[in-house]
């Protein structure tokens, strides 16, 4: 049961910092177009939540590219310490 629940958890996780990634593509590529973009506004709306979060602990003034990747750091070192503690359970 721990087990299916490190996985359960390291796959959304995945699929949160795949969301994050492709976001920051279409960000690069579609340029000030990005807004009007219906993939766009569903990797945004997937993402908010947990940027909701993790942007609760950081200072106010941060710039945003500097949160998009601390948001993407956080995400990687939580897959990665579920899958270190996925080898030990």
């Amino acid at each position: 049961m721990t087990l299916f629940l490190i996985g359960a958890l390291r796959a959304i996780i995945e699929m949160l910092g795949l969301c994050l990634l492709a976001q920051g593509v279409l960000y690069v590529v579609a340029g000030q177009r990005r807004t009007s973009n219906p993939i766009y506004q569903l990797f945004a709306l997937i993402t908010k939540a947990p940027c909701q979060l993790i942007g609760k602990f950081l200072p106010l003034r941060t710039s945003p590219k500097v949160l998009a990747f601390i948001y993407f750091f956080t995400l990687l070192s939580l897959w990665i310490g579920l899958a270190i503690a996925r080898k030990f359970v």
